[in-house]
């Protein structure tokens, strides 16, 4: 175990250059004493390792010095075959790039983990894109692709909800894949950061210059921050249903299986008949209506007043539909 974690010390300051005791303590998940005594061993072991003291101060190795330990297990090896998904690197311009890299890496592996590796990608295979759906059409994502790693400002004409179009200038802060969708993280020269879906991009201008990115800005805790932000503003009511025995998971599979799992928590016990008592929350009472007639006569609605007349309405039309 010790070993493994030496290992980490120096791959970390030989990837990341200066680093101070709490941070390397941080990331190794180990106490800051530990990470003195474990410097310690490291220097004692011929690597060249020195603190600088002050407030800019930390450790870091003698400029120059390279370990030639990749310390890749067999697992880790075949991970990294699962972190290349031949879609997006294609939509980014880079399969031949990430295939060319592919076989270096095997090339370069030993023969336990070579073959590990080889296993991993012919039995495992990472499809993106949810069922009844496709990638989105993203012409522009190259160039995007381009100026977020150049830092060049954007011109771009985009579609926002409700078909209406805007004009703004950007500066590309990051790229995420999500659900299939490639969404770009950016801000106005003096604004904050927010999102845009890149398959709504209508035209694009790469600007002449370079931006500064902001000090700290760190894209996974960004979209972290924002896909929490995003929930919590979509739901903006609530309904309670009755559920029929047996049916939560279709509810769950209908509503979000986190958002049935939380009301499931908070519920009390089944009815005599094992009818169970939600309440879950929904983006709108109309948005509600559509997804609750999926269920059919397995849910029952008790509230709020105005979706349960709702739902008799539709019930109404049903009935006068197929008699």
């Amino acid at each position: 175990m010790r070993a493994s974690r030496l290992l980490s010390l120096l791959l970390l300051l030989q990837t990341r250059g200066r680093m101070t005791a709490p941070e390397l303590a941080a990331e190794l998940e180990v106490s800051v004493r530990t990470v003195y005594r474990d410097v310690e061993a490291l220097s004692a072991a011929g690597v060249p390792v020195y603190a600088d003291r002050g407030p800019a101060g930390g450790y870091q190795l003698l400029d120059g010095y390279r370990t030639r330990l990749n310390g890749l297990t067999a697992e880790e090896a075949s991970s990294l075959f699962l972190a290349g998904l031949p879609g997006p690197a294609a939509e980014l311009g880079m399969a031949e790039v990430a295939a060319n890299a592919e076989l270096k890496l095997l090339a370069a592996l030993p023969p336990e983990p070579r073959s590990h590796a080889s296993r991993m990608r012919e039995r495992f295979l990472l499809d993106v894109p949810g069922w009844y759906r496709s990638s989105d059409d993203v012409p522009h994502l190259g160039e995007v692709s381009e100026a977020v790693w150049e830092q060049r400002p954007l011109h771009m004409t985009y579609r926002r909800w409700g078909q209406k179009e805007v004009d703004r200038v950007i500066h590309p802060y990051g790229l995420v894949l999500k659900g299939g969708s490639w969404y770009l993280v950016a801000a106005p020269p003096d604004g904050s950061p927010r999102t845009y879906r890149v398959a709504r991009i209508l035209t694009l201008e790469t600007l002449p210059g370079r931006f500064a990115r902001p000090d700290g800005f760190e894209l996974g805790s960004f979209w972290q921050a924002y896909a929490k932000e995003f929930r919590e503003r979509m739901y903006t009511a609530e309904a309670v249903v009755k559920v029929a025995p047996g049916r939560e998971d279709l509810l769950a599979y209908t509503m979000g299986a986190d958002v049935v799992a939380a009301a499931l928590a908070a519920a009390g016990e089944p009815d005599p008949e094992g009818w169970r008592t939600l309440t879950v929350p929904v983006e709108s009472i109309t948005h509600a209506r559509w997804v609750l007639l999926r269920m059919g006569a397995d849910v029952e609605v008790l509230g709020p007043p105005q979706l349960r007349a709702l739902m008799g309405e539709a019930v109404a039309e049903l009935v006068k539909l197929y008699g």
